[in-house]
């Protein structure tokens, strides 16, 4: 029961320490229409991702959806807040699984 044991505890710190949600970051842009308007390393409609997870560099998840929701582009976000944290933790991740 151990090992059993052992994987629980690595998957809930993985969860807790954003691994998983940067995994699942470069779905959520996707599936939330952020690709539409940004780019990894290149402007687009708006600013390239890289800029955008500069300036939220160091926020609270709390603060960086915040900011992500004000930002003037996105008045018609529909993304939720789980979302956005996963795709902040993705983008200071280094975008981690990118594949873009």
């Amino acid at each position: 029961m151990k090992p059993l044991s052992m994987s629980v505890v690595i998957a809930i710190a993985l969860t807790a320490a954003g691994g998983v949600g940067a995994q699942d970051g470069a779905a959520l842009a996707k599936k939330n229409g952020c690709l539409n308007c940004h780019a990894v390393d290149t402007k687009k409609v708006g600013p390239p991702l890289k800029e955008a997870a500069a300036k939220l560099k160091g926020k609270s998840n709390a603060d960086a959806v915040a900011a992500i929701k004000a930002s003037k582009g996105h008045a018609q976000l529909k993304a939720s807040d789980e979302d956005l944290t996963s795709i902040n933790t993705w983008m200071q991740s280094g975008f981690a699984r990118a594949g873009m």
